[in-house]
């Protein structure tokens, strides 16, 4: 019994032991001096009082820089006031002392991390190469991390420095980021998923829910504009005479790449360069080295192409029964749909929405085949006119389910809103705004009139 009773005691004395020294570690040798000189310095910067919170701030930095990581996050701004107001080169070297620190004790969300240093070197006059090799260093370590402004510099960089002796190192920059955001963005957005269903069904949501959700649709509309920002920086290089050769040249030594034929046949694609002989070929490639779902989706579109358009469907309908991620099958019956027009589209379109009912690219596409049908939709000025409010309505859907394509979502509702019937128009017909007019044809819905 009584050895017993000594074990447990040793085992508390122990454990209270490792406890001690593990706070000891993270607020140095002096924990409640460290746990008190935080509070104060915090309170100060919170207050914008930087110089006053640079004596407590310092003392932590040099003698606990475990303890948090408002030490970091604190310390650039007060280092960075310093660079305005005082030794301007004393300053610029904490700036990146700091850094250095703050990567050997936090070395977590690093892509972030390099961005934010990057910025700061810009604030302090730091060469072109300077900040460069920290946005090199904050892409390598995740580039979605990096603010948009970032990506956007670091890319426009490697696009100068590149485009006429690599063009591939381009190419493969710009998808590598792109993939990134894209994944981002549905890990994101199957977070949203969890806490929307949750919401539909009347349960109620946490604060902690609440913030996430709005914070996730934050993210969601800035990642969402990185690839329009891309494009716009390599539209003057990714040119159908620029690509052609490069990857005809290239073909031989990455025929049985599927990685390289993957994003090459998806660049040939998007640039509409299909038309040259490569296009098929390429795409045959990527079949025989990856027969996957999206292959099957491209080489569909070759089928078609060639006229059999039995065996493009039957790759389509293979492609979506092999795929068993959700997100992944709404992808595909997209694309189905963008292969398609009117009725056959949408109906395509809306499959996709019940696999991922937040793709808000799925309810454009459904606007723009709205849109395309208002004169055969509509039997007098009215009725045709009121099919782009229908149009509207799915713009509007689109982008409230899918914060990322805000700007895209806001395009088509500015388009598509010009076409409404005017004032005039609805008063000489005798229509009162506020009926309900149901949209003819195919489409079938009923809408508000403006």
């Amino acid at each position: 019994m009584m050895k017993r009773i000594t074990k447990l005691v040793m085992v508390i004395f122990l454990l209270t032991g490792i406890s001690t020294v593990n706070g000891q570690d993270k607020y140095g040798t002096e924990p409640k001096k460290c746990q008190q000189n935080l509070s104060l310095f915090h309170e100060s910067v919170k207050a914008k009082n930087f110089e006053g919170a640079y004596e407590n701030w310092k003392w932590c930095f040099d003698n606990c820089p475990k303890a948090s990581l408002y030490v970091y996050s604190d310390g650039i701004k007060i280092a960075e006031n310093r660079y305005k107001t005082g030794d301007k080169t004393a300053a610029a070297k904490l700036i990146n002392d700091i850094y250095t620190q703050r990567i050997k004790h936090f070395p977590k969300n690093l892509g972030k991390v390099y961005s934010d240093w990057a910025k700061s070197l810009i604030k302090i006059g730091a060469t072109k190469d300077q900040v460069f090799e920290k946005l090199d260093t904050a892409f390598k370590a995740d580039p979605t991390g990096m603010s948009i402004k970032n990506l956007a510099n670091f890319f426009q960089e490697v696009t100068d420095r590149n485009k006429d002796t690599n063009v591939q190192k381009v190419f493969d920059t710009y998808d590598d980021v792109v993939e990134g955001v894209n994944n981002k963005i549905d890990k994101l957005t199957k977070q949203s998923d969890v806490i929307n269903a949750k919401d539909s069904l009347g349960k109620t949501l946490t604060s902690k829910e609440v913030k996430k959700r709005k914070n996730i649709g934050i993210n969601l509309t800035a990642l969402g504009q990185v690839e329009g920002v891309l494009d716009r920086i390599i539209s003057k290089v990714a040119t159908c005479d620029r690509l052609i050769p490069l990857y005809q040249k290239n073909f031989e030594a990455h025929k049985t790449d599927s990685k390289w034929l993957r994003r090459a046949v998806s660049r040939l694609f998007s640039k509409e360069c299909t038309e040259d002989a490569l296009y098929p070929k390429m795409v045959e490639a990527w079949v025989t080295s990856d027969p996957s779902p999206k292959a099957y989706i491209f080489y569909a579109g070759i089928l078609e192409k060639r006229g059999e358009k039995k065996k493009a469907l039957e790759f389509r309908k293979k492609a979506i029964d092999l795929e068993t991620d959700p997100y992944k099958k709404a992808d595909y019956l997209y694309r189905i749909a963008r292969t398609m027009y009117g009725s056959s589209a949408v109906s395509y379109a809306r499959k996709a929405l019940k696999h991922r009912p937040n793709m808000g690219k799925a309810y454009l596409l459904i606007a723009r085949m709205y849109a395309k049908s208002a004169n055969s939709c509509g039997t007098d000025e009215i009725s045709k006119r009121m099919v782009y409010v229908a149009a509207v309505n799915k713009a509007r859907r689109a982008k409230a389910v899918d914060p990322s394509i805000t700007s895209k979502a806001n395009g088509h509702i500015r388009s598509y809103s010009a076409q409404f019937p005017s004032k005039k128009i609805l008063f000489v017909a005798g229509v009162k705004s506020g009926s309900r007019h149901k949209v003819g044809c195919w489409i079938g819905e009923t809408v508000t009139v403006p």
